[in-house]
């Protein structure tokens, strides 16, 4: 089976990991079933919390928890975990160093019909922020799988970005990952697409696929983790194929592109254009509709790559 549900996959992570840990703890801000966590709840009914409407309260709940020794997972839409609850989470658990793990569902245009106020372009932008924070982003059901794991051993605050619908596996079950350490998907030599999110990485996949044909070779990146970025990665193919295109499901300002600039910028400067939202609030409508409407298509980022190419030259 090639498409999986990812929330499904998230809420059965947690429950592998409670298994062999007493320490992992859920809280939700009423918003469990489009969590996907009820499972979780059923399992483990006296490590479940269910806060209500009240998010900056659930993050404030999380960080008595760490503090007391457990391992706490928050959920709640991304627009909420970021702009509602962000001075809770900056100074409850982040400046006094606990350990909260805070997923923000629906990130960008996955939010479709819920539109513009539940719609997060800026949420990683957001978290960016806070020192020492993991900021991440799983571009298929497997990276979540290993990164949600690769969360609970991390000893700190960390920030999903959960696209919790279906999405295509494009890892093998096997692939092993690291948070702050980018995957190169597809090697090449004239151009490098670094993605984030599942939407972004796999269109970044069909737009590889696309420039091979025209005769272009294209490096395609997951680069799922924004903070610590992964920067070696970045250089090594800044300087093999000077040029670079970030793809994201999120503003350009200070996110996945922010990133990849701040870093070229100051270490070695190449031709690069960011692919994402350009200053601009959400709208409702299908993700189809949405990705063509922002732009979040292989064929608009095969348009980028070929302007790319002609400034590279």
């Amino acid at each position: 089976m090639n498409q999986l549900e990812m929330r499904a996959v998230y809420a059965q992570t947690l429950i592998e990991l409670a298994e062999k840990d007493d320490r992992i703890v859920l809280l939700e801000a009423d918003l469990m079933k489009a969590s996907g966590t009820p499972v979780f709840m059923n399992r483990f009914p006296e490590r479940t919390f269910n806060v209500g409407v009240a998010e900056a309260n659930m993050i404030g709940v999380a960080a008595g928890l760490s503090a007391g020794g457990k391992i706490p997972f928050a959920d709640t839409f991304g627009c909420f975990a970021s702009r509602r609850a962000y001075d809770q989470f900056f100074i409850s658990a982040n400046y006094a160093r606990l350990n909260v793990k805070l997923t923000g569902t629906d990130p960008g245009i996955s939010a479709a019909y819920n539109g513009g106020t539940h719609m997060p372009f800026e949420d990683m932008g957001i978290m960016r922020n806070i020192p020492e924070l993991v900021v991440f982003e799983p571009g298929d059901p497997v990276s979540l799988k290993a990164l949600v794991i690769r969360c609970a051993l991390h000893q700190g605050c960390t920030y999903m970005r959960l696209h919790r619908k279906q999405a295509e596996k494009i890892y093998t079950d096997n692939e092993s990952f690291e948070l702050g350490k980018g995957k190169v998907l597809k090697d090449g030599n004239d151009v490098t697409l670094i993605a984030v999110g599942v939407i972004a990485v796999a269109e970044a996949l069909k737009a590889g696929k696309i420039l091979a044909r025209n005769g272009i070779s294209a490096a395609v990146i997951d680069m799922h983790t924004v903070k610590p970025l992964d920067t070696e990665l970045v250089l090594e193919y800044a300087k093999k194929t000077g040029a670079i295109l970030t793809c994201e499901n999120h503003q350009i300002i200070n996110g996945l592109g922010s990133a990849v600039a701040e870093t070229l910028s100051e270490n070695y400067p190449v031709v690069m254009k960011r692919a994402g939202i350009y200053d601009e609030f959400g709208e409702v409508g299908t993700q189809e509709y949405l990705q063509k409407r922002f732009g979040m298509t292989a064929k608009n980022y095969v348009v980028n790559v070929e302007k790319l190419l002609k400034k590279k030259k």
